[in-house]
């Protein structure tokens, strides 16, 4: 292996509101129970343009985003195990939790009050290098490429922690059809569910790129599908769209809110919620659901479609995202 350079390039945010800044940082070395990965790619998550945007409040600034990372151990700190240099693996949000509070001892470690977070507390892969608890880090299926990869790491955990939590829903409503949607749309097809999904008022492609997912009604949010629902999962942070998804569904339905961040939700009649109807959240991901998925991925198999961007043109990734002028999910190379 190549020797380290003593510097590597990383966009950082330095202030909410500011586009990414490109700096120069020094090489970090490993701790104890660390490994440092040189990023091959880089996913381009809402949860990034939320912490850009200062809608979520970033953990430490500056801060290098970025909780889609696929990338290869170029070293390994002392007592590192199950990881060797060279190893290609993935780093997703959930980077750090205590391990001993009440919801890391009863397996709900997503819940833990004193977690970390890669690119909000924890540098993370808008960069050339980065550093990460290995006990947090994944094998990634040698099915996939780096690009291709990179959005399975929160855009397919959360998808797949919302599905879970979407219960045996035979009919599941997906609303806002980007990165996350069109990867959980393949997993519940492949668990023999209805997909209807639900896309922007009059955006043609999006409803065209469902049905190609496999989706049996794909409409506008502002449309009533043929059947009622069992199940709804909001990815879209507008909050406008649970009571909607509330008036879809059959009782006894849930509807599933995906997003770390949504606007407030306007009051509406209790009649949508009765008939023990239920909304809940979807906070953060487990390890164990990473590696449940990760070995559930390539059976369905799941295929990603990314648009690549140049680490340097990270911001030019976010305001595409912002826009909704993405097909699939946004992946930065980042050699």
């Amino acid at each position: 292996m190549s020797a380290l350079p003593a510097t590597f390039r990383a966009m950082r945010l330095e202030a909410a509101h500011q586009p990414l800044v490109a700096r120069d940082l020094p090489l970090p070395a490993c701790g104890p129970g660390e490994v440092l990965v040189e990023v091959l790619a880089c996913g381009v998550c809402r949860t990034d343009l939320h912490l850009a945007d200062g809608e979520l409040a970033a953990g430490t600034l500056p801060v290098t985003p970025g909780h889609e990372i696929v990338g290869r151990i170029v070293a390994c700190g002392a007592r590192v195990e199950g990881f060797t240099t060279g190893q290609r693996v993935g780093i997703p949000w959930l980077g750090w939790t205590c391990g001993q509070c009440r919801y890391c001892t009863s397996g709900r470690e997503n819940l833990c009050d004193r977690a970390r977070f890669t690119g909000c507390h924890l540098d993370g892969g808008y960069a050339r290098f980065a550093l990460a608890d290995a006990r947090y880090c994944f094998a990634i299926p040698g099915a996939y490429s780096d690009a291709e990869a990179a959005p399975l790491l929160c855009a397919g955990l959360i998808g797949y922690r919302s599905l879970k939590q979407a219960g045996d829903a035979r009919r599941l409503g997906i609303m806002g059809f980007g990165a996350a949607a069109h990867i959980v749309a393949q997993v519940a097809r492949f668990e023999g569910r209805e997909v209807y999904a639900f896309t922007r008022p009059g955006d043609v492609a999006a409803q065209t790129f469902a049905r190609r997912l496999g989706a049996c009604w794909a409409g506008g949010s502002d449309e009533r599908p043929p059947a009622e629902l069992d199940a709804v999962i909001i990815f879209a942070p507008a909050g406008p769209l649970v009571p909607a998804a509330l008036a879809l569904l059959a009782k006894g339905g849930t509807v599933v809110c995906g997003g770390i961040h949504m606007s407030d939700i306007p009051s509406f009649p209790y009649s949508l919620l009765w008939g023990e109807r239920r909304v809940v959240s979807v906070a953060n991901l487990t390890r164990d659901d990473a590696r449940e998925f990760l070995a559930l991925a390539p059976r369905v198999p799941v295929r990603t479609v990314v648009v690549r961007y140049a680490l340097t043109d990270a911001n030019r990734a976010l305001a595409d995202l912002r826009a909704g002028r993405l097909t699939g999910a946004a992946v930065l190379d980042c050699r």
